[in-house]
């Protein structure tokens, strides 16, 4: 397809997305919008009922528990007993300990007069003989009063209660601190406008308001009271008295007439809905702009896509072509040492000759025979350690074919720490060792542990760079199934999302060309054909810890097994 046919394709795509990604994602804003809409309303109303109730239930308590009270001492006590100044003021204060909101507390006679009273006020003297409360406890044995003034000049209500003992009538008269109720109503506040107040049936406040007046002030509010006969909570909105729509919850209480009135602004509840509709349009923007840029980008995200693809087929040829070089690079590093042998052992030879030949002549007579011997020594020591090292590189570089055999770990371990130790030096590199002096012999392929080591040390000392240090350590694992070579550094450690690949063939952090990304992935290969395991660790910025576990019992090698190990 030429260049015009993928700019109508994309045209085409354009198009397509638009239609069919744009204007599902506007219906479903529209959709979610309206859901939460009617379910936060929901919410509101339900929140408001709730509300309601609790505070009529928490009310009713509070008025329950006060008359019970009062009708508790009275049948409890005597009038004798009650018309004692000083016992009523020690029962006045057992129950004002547990209610703050008693005021006061008075013995009244059936003709109306204070025959003991305790109180913050001097109505000892008083009469309540043409008080309509009076007449009402009279006849019906209880009563509970609105909220009035009275002789105390602040607004409060009473709890009265008749008794007849001994063909007489007396009342226990109880002040109720108006404020209390009033408090009870303030924690019903949620938001700045919120409101909580009592209504008697004429419509006076029968506790402060927080917007709609002071207590015992008729009420502005243009508010349907429901009908008394009927229970439960009605919602309404109902609008205030600077003409807010109110969401309002209002309830008789069951002992009292009167109505209570918990008023709520719709606009502070909802607030969160103005938000989430902002985020709704946000999101309908920003969907509308990602689908247009994805559209826009599309085909260049596929030419994007190929070029990948190329370059990592190019890398993985790259890779298998540096695989070859290090195979070739091992067997050519096995010629050389195997050239290089045979010389060596002339040197040597010649060395002892030479040797032999001093000690055959008398030292007196030759002015540098001492001179000549050490030459001769040094040859012999040199030639050793030339000798040593080519003997790793035997061991490195040739082809092993796969056979079991028993291996004593610690000596595999210290040969290969030897082969990179003048690495490790050039780079002013530690290495220490730790070996476990009582590790018990293995039965495994030498060659291929000894590959393994091999590179997880020249992985750490490449880690590690310059001037750092590399610890070696050797083991066995708890109940003594395996036996491990511990390798750790001082390098900067794998960051997580690394070490999650570390053994993934052709995974490499290195530049190009430094590395194929194989080494790690063979070494796992390797472990998991002869019945081992290798597990990286490392925090970053503290190193990290190659462990090679190896078990002690030899693996069962079928003959697929050992082929795949050659």
């Amino acid at each position: 397809m030429d260049i015009g046919g993928y700019t109508r394709l994309r045209r085409r795509l354009t198009f397509a997305m638009l239609a069919f990604s744009l204007v599902p994602l506007f219906a479903l804003g529209f959709f979610i919008h309206l859901q939460f809409s009617k379910t936060y309303h929901e919410r509101m109303v339900s929140g408001i009922e709730a509300v309601t109730e609790s505070k009529r239930r928490a009310l009713d308590t509070f008025l329950a528990e006060r008359v019970s009270q009062i009708k508790s001492l009275a049948w409890t006590h005597s009038f004798r007993e009650l018309s004692d100044p000083t016992q009523l003021g020690t029962i006045f204060g057992v129950i004002q300990s547990n209610a703050r909101s008693y005021v006061d507390l008075g013995v009244i006679n059936d003709q109306g007069e204070h025959v003991a009273y305790v109180g913050p006020y001097s109505l000892e003297a008083a009469n309540y003989r043409d008080e309509p409360w009076f007449h009402e406890v009279m006849l019906k044995g209880q009563y509970v009063s609105d909220v009035f003034t009275g002789f105390r000049r602040f607004p409060h209500f009473i709890i009265a209660v008749m008794r007849r003992e001994n063909g007489r009538a007396w009342i226990l008269r109880a002040t109720i601190d108006s404020a209390a109720v009033s408090a009870m109503l303030h924690r019903a506040y949620s938001g700045t406008n919120s409101d909580a107040f009592l209504l008697a049936v004429d419509g006076t406040l029968q506790s402060d308001s927080r917007n709609n007046g002071a207590i015992m002030t008729r009420s502005a509010l243009r508010l349907t009271m429901p009908d008394r006969a009927k229970r439960g909570v009605v919602v309404d909105t109902v609008a205030s008295t600077d003409g807010r729509p109110m969401i309002t919850g209002m309830t008789w209480l069951e002992n009292m007439p009167w109505l209570l009135v918990v008023m709520d602004d719709p606009r502070e509840p909802l607030s969160p809905l103005a938000h989430t509709q902002l985020i709704v349009v946000l999101f309908l923007l920003g969907g509308a702009v990602v689908i247009c840029l994805g559209t826009f980008f599309t085909t260049r995200v596929i030419v994007d896509k190929v070029i990948e693809a190329d370059r990592r087929q190019a890398m993985l040829d790259a890779s298998l072509m540096q695989s070859s070089k290090m195979a070739a690079l091992g067997k050519l590093a096995a010629g050389v040492a195997h050239e290089v042998n045979n010389p060596l052992m002339l040197i040597r030879e010649n060395a002892g000759w030479i040797r032999d030949l001093l000690s055959e002549e008398d030292a007196a007579r030759m002015g540098h025979h001492a001179e000549i011997e050490e030459a001769a020594v040094k040859i012999e020591q040199h030639v050793d350690r030339a000798k040593g090292i080519t003997h790793r590189m035997l061991g490195f570089g040739r082809r092993m074919e796969p056979m079991q055999e028993d291996v004593p770990l610690n000596v595999l371990t210290e040969q290969t720490v030897k082969f990179l130790e003048s690495e490790a030096l050039h780079r002013s590199i530690t290495i220490h060792k730790d070996f476990d002096a009582n590790l018990p012999a293995i039965t495994t392929d030498t060659a291929q542990v000894q590959q393994v080591i091999l590179n997880v040390l020249d992985n750490a000392i490449d880690a590690v760079g310059q001037g750092g240090s590399i610890t070696v350590r050797t083991g066995a694992t708890e109940g003594g199934q395996e036996v491990f070579v511990a390798v750790s550094d001082t390098g900067s450690g794998i960051t997580p999302d690394v070490l999650e690949h570390i053994f993934d063939p052709f995974y490499t952090t290195k530049k190009a060309g430094e590395g194929t990304g194989l080494g790690l992935a063979i070494c796992y290969s390797i472990m998991e054909k002869l019945g081992g395991r290798i597990v990286a660790e490392s925090t970053p910025g503290n190193g990290a810890t190659f462990t090679v576990y190896l078990p002690t019992a030899p693996p069962a090698f079928t003959q697929d097994t050992l082929l795949n190990l050659r």
